[in-house]
């Protein structure tokens, strides 16, 4: 694995060196995902899977006729019916 010294300029834009963009395709306008492990970036061209997910079950939702506001106030119904 190579280690690389990048510097961030204006913006926040970071480039990414042109060996590694030739070696993997890339091209401006890829979509990337950067994941936050506590100061460790993760930068990866797939959509993690939690988005992944999380689109799927928006999609079962509004095909039910559901949305994250009607889950939460089902939810906090049905806790106070519980009494937790």
């Amino acid at each position: 694995m190579a280690s690389m010294t990048l510097q961030m300029a204006q913006r926040g834009v970071i480039t990414v060196p042109k060996e590694l963009r030739e070696s993997y395709g890339l091209r401006p306008g890829d979509s990337f995902t950067l994941i936050d492990l506590g100061g460790v970036f993760v930068l990866s061209r797939r959509r993690s899977e939690i988005d992944v997910i999380a689109d799927k079950v928006a999609a079962q939702w509004a095909e039910n006729g559901e949305s994250l506001q009607t889950m939460l106030t089902a939810l906090r119904d049905e806790r106070t019916r519980r009494g937790d």
